[in-house]
């Protein structure tokens, strides 16, 4: 056997039913065997200070599954005697269990004509992307049997959020299951109870080519941008969910659930669209007023949205939806994301490079604006923003509380999210990353070309988040 790199294992560890979630065990060391075909870790109990080993292998469909697990192993040298016995090459691939289908492989595509989107993994600027998508799709427990040919084709930004959201719940060591059709998934913290989460897509009414085409431009207005089109969208979405009333299932009755959003109605919308979220949930928005020749935030609010619809705003701000515990919400479901957490994790970037460029949330007292930056991922700059080393699946989550939650979510449900929630009186919120990204694209350019500069913050190539 041969030793994991970290980064390798923590991508791995995400088909785990706990992620990086290991408990009173965690790993102190990972080995694959050198076929590649089987991976484990030793794990040492922080209070007996006792062994245990766990190999995963590949199963014939290529899923990850648990071979072999011990525990109560006296000293490390008998647990790698036996991690080593598990991780032998040559050994056969782990059979389907009774009653289960092979998971379709997601580069086959049968007779399916792919999109444009995901025809586009195939370029050698998103062959990490690929790799991540693929690991990913293999770690979900129970994806929807249409799920790779929807991928391949028409719905792959929903099955691309569904499985940024398995990779952000892992991350923080939740235990993810899909035991039912809907919602998508059962969240539980060993220190935050549980919830259920439906996954959902904002989408345009005329479907775009999400290659190819022009980015759409901010709203001009602070009232459009909190309380117009893209508010009107993110409405009629969270509706349609919300009037399915899952939270009746006898399965999730009783239990917090919540919708995860990801926007995509407009091309590139999600750069500027989550003010829209917060407008529609909230029915608060700001504008910037000179006031005694100084640039401050004023409040402002709506009953209800602009349009002829008229849709109410403020859907947190009474009881009327108070079975809808949170909203989900990441300004970066993009195949930018996969490459960036793969990029600035190590992998090999084939003479490419991945440039980030946006704004930081400025958290100094009255600040107005972000701070500008242009980073290179794979730089130690860039690592260094994050714990891990590397850029993670979580960075960008956001949970938005109903303050009339008939069932509320724990924070500690979702520990390394941004919160926001209500506190005297007005909506605050909580980070777990020091960095926060108010919005990016990333750049992909071969490593010869000149980096890119501050100046360059709207480009045509760049890949939006």
């Amino acid at each position: 056997m041969k030793e994991l790199p970290q980064t390798i294992f923590d991508v791995y560890a995400l088909a785990l039913p706990r992620g990086h979630g290991f408990g009173e065990q965690p790993p102190i060391g990972a080995w694959q065997s050198d076929d590649g075909h089987a991976f484990g870790v030793i794990t040492r109990h922080v209070k007996s200070s006792t062994f245990g080993i766990l190999v995963m292998g590949r199963r014939v469909d290529h899923v990850w599954s648990k071979i072999e697990e011990m525990t109560d192993l006296a000293t490390e040298e008998e647990a790698r005697l036996q991690l080593e016995r598990g991780l032998s090459s040559g050994i056969p691939a782990v059979p389907m269990p009774a009653n289960t289908a092979r998971r379709p492989a997601l580069y086959d595509l049968g007779k399916r004509q792919p999109s444009d989107v995901f025809s586009l993994l195939t370029n050698r600027s998103h062959h990490i992307a690929a790799w991540m998508l693929n690991q990913l799709y293999l770690s979900l427990p129970a994806p929807d049997k249409n799920w790779a040919g929807d991928c391949q084709t028409r719905n792959f930004h929903t099955r691309l959020w569904e499985a940024q959201l398995l990779a952000s719940f892992r991350e923080q060591g939740l235990l993810v299951t899909q035991p039912k059709t809907s919602p998508d998934f059962r969240i539980e913290n060993r220190l935050g109870g549980v919830g259920w989460v439906e996954a959902v897509t904002a989408n345009p009414k005329v479907p775009y080519d999400h290659v190819n085409a022009k980015q759409s431009s901010q709203p001009e207005s602070q009232e459009e941008l909190f309380f117009g089109a893209a508010a009107v969208r993110y409405a009629k979405t969270l509706g349609n969910k919300i009037q399915k009333k899952y939270h009746e299932l006898d399965h999730v009755a009783g239990d917090p659930f919540m919708i995860a959003i990801a926007d995509f109605h407009a091309p590139a919308s999600m750069v500027w669209s989550r003010e829209a979220l917060m407008g529609y949930l909230y029915g608060t928005g700001a504008h910037v007023r000179n006031i005694n020749g100084k640039q401050t935030a004023v409040p402002m609010a709506a009953t209800h949205l602009l349009g002829a619809s008229a849709f109410p705003a403020g859907l947190f701000t009474n009881a009327d939806s108070s079975e809808l515990s949170a909203v989900l919400f990441s300004n970066a479901c993009s195949v930018a994301k996969l490459n960036r957490v793969g990029a600035s994790a190590g992998a090999d970037t084939q003479g490419l490079r991945y440039t980030r460029i946006g704004n930081f949330f400025d958290r100094t007292p009255g600040a107005l604006k972000g701070i500008p930056f242009c980073l290179d991922v794979t730089s130690e700059e860039y690592r260094y923003l994050w714990p891990l080393g590397y850029e993670p699946w979580t960075a960008e989550l956001e949970v938005f509380h109903n303050p009339h939650a008939r069932n509320t979510v724990r924070k500690d449900l979702l520990p390394e999210a941004t919160h926001w929630f209500e506190k005297d009186g007005e909506i605050v919120s909580e980070s777990y990353y020091e960095t926060s990204v108010l919005w990016s694209q990333t750049l992909i350019q071969n490593i010869e070309d000149p980096m890119p500069t501050l100046d360059d913050l709207v480009l045509g190539g760049a890949q939006k988040k």
